[in-house]
């Protein structure tokens, strides 16, 4: 992209207003519709839509819904009973049958799992119930040599990424090839339209600005993200997420999460100068190929996006799931019904000072009050470290309290 080319969009992006609140209105009053049987599509199938759909799209279910990051299998045995690394899938179908608004995960299988504080392992890392030996960075830094082979790198050339540890590692050559590896995870008789109602969905790590931090490093990204000669590899990049969200637009799914951790908890890592030039014209340009298409952007980011949140609706986002040092009651007032997610904080349920739970389940139900698409989220995680009690009271809880 020429620079004069960058300038115009740059400016295109800086004026335009908000995705049109009286579209998000439209689409919310017809979600409401379809919630009650009043409304059909022709051709398309409908289901009656979940609480997760109905918050997606900003249509406040009686019972507020919940998006959790959990990877807490030790909390898991402590509130079922059931020792989670002797029967994995059965301890999680019945935290399950225990909390129904919340949606944990279930393994495939009872096989039993390998303990991970087991000293037979001698790692350093842990994730949920998996032990690690490093983490996706260490290896992004020793990736390339020098300074020198990092300016010359060329994604286009490289184009396949298997086995990089990216996140999305895997093949990028084409939109077809892309397409390909995600379809076969929806039922072939949805064909190219998931039914109405439905919370389909497909999720992307690498919306644009974690390719050069999970590629480079972190501390090298930000080493040459100002040189002139980033500006072709960060189109390069924009050019292979074209082809995912091509792919991703023939995909039977009615939203798409964008991850991309454009800020720390203290707020932006990169200026917004810098932003607006690589980053939200392109957040504009990738989800306008999928709203055309009759899907919805959910962004998912880390930290506090509070000095991003406008860019990041104003380029077509639905809503943000973040982290609790994000200021949610602003956003929830700015926009109408926006869906929101991420004010719990894990740091209070590590305290595991019942009172204070208790203050952070009520002050989040308040939230919910303020907006339709509110669903209740530890924006900063459930780990696996965080005592069981803890979780089990914030989990009972929002039980009793979790109602709009």
């Amino acid at each position: 992209m020429s620079g004069k080319a960058r300038s115009k969009q740059e400016v295109r992006h800086c004026r335009r207003t908000s995705y049109p609140q009286r579209r998000w209105r439209d689409l919310s009053a017809r979600a409401r519709r379809l919630s009650k049987g009043e409304l059909t599509m022709p051709g398309r199938q409908s289901v009656l839509p979940s609480p997760r759909y109905l918050s997606f799209m900003g249509c406040g279910p009686k019972r507020i819904a919940h998006w959790e990051h959990w990877s807490s299998p030790d909390a898991a045995s402590y509130i079922t009973g059931i020792d989670y690394y002797q029967q994995p899938r059965t301890c999680m179908l019945r935290l399950n049958e225990l909390y129904p608004f919340v949606g944990f995960p279930v393994p495939a299988s009872d096989e039993p799992l390998p303990r991970p504080d087991d000293p037979a392992h001698h790692s350093t890392w842990r994730w949920g119930d998996q032990a690690r030996d490093g983490f996706q960075q260490q290896v992004a830094q020793r990736r390339f040599g020098s300074r020198e082979q990092m300016l010359r790198f060329s994604p286009l050339q490289q184009a396949d990424f298997t086995g990089w540890s990216v996140v999305e590692d895997g093949d990028f050559s084409s939109e077809e090839v892309i397409y390909q590896r995600y379809r076969p995870r929806y039922p072939a008789a949805w064909g190219d339209t998931a039914p109405a109602g439905s919370d389909a969905s497909v999720s992307f790590y690498n919306t644009m600005f974690m390719w050069p931090l999970l590629v480079f490093g972190y501390q090298n990204f930000l080493d040459i993200c100002l040189e002139p000669e980033f500006d072709r590899i960060m189109e390069e990049f924009a050019e292979i997420n074209r082809r995912v969200f091509r792919a991703f637009a023939r995909l039977p799914v009615n939203f798409v999460i964008c991850h991309d951790d454009i800020v720390t908890s203290n707020g932006p890592l990169c200026s917004p100068a810098w932003m607006r030039r690589h980053i939200f014209p392109r957040y504009e340009e990738f989800w306008d190929i999928l709203r055309s298409a009759g899907k919805h952007v959910i962004f998912m980011v880390d930290g506090c996006v509070d000095r991003f949140a406008d860019d990041v609706m104003t380029c077509g986002a639905r809503g943000i799931i973040s982290e609790p040092t994000t200021d949610y009651r602003a956003l929830a007032r700015r926009y109408d019904n926006p869906f929101l997610a991420g004010e719990g904080d894990c740091r209070i349920l590590m305290r595991n000072d019942p009172d204070q739970i208790r203050r952070m389940v009520l002050d989040m139900v308040e939230t919910a009050q303020m907006s339709g698409g509110y669903m209740m989220c530890i924006g900063n995680h459930i780990p696996w470290n965080v005592p069981g009690p803890a979780v089990k009271l914030y989990l009972d809880l929002s039980a009793q309290y979790g109602y709009r």
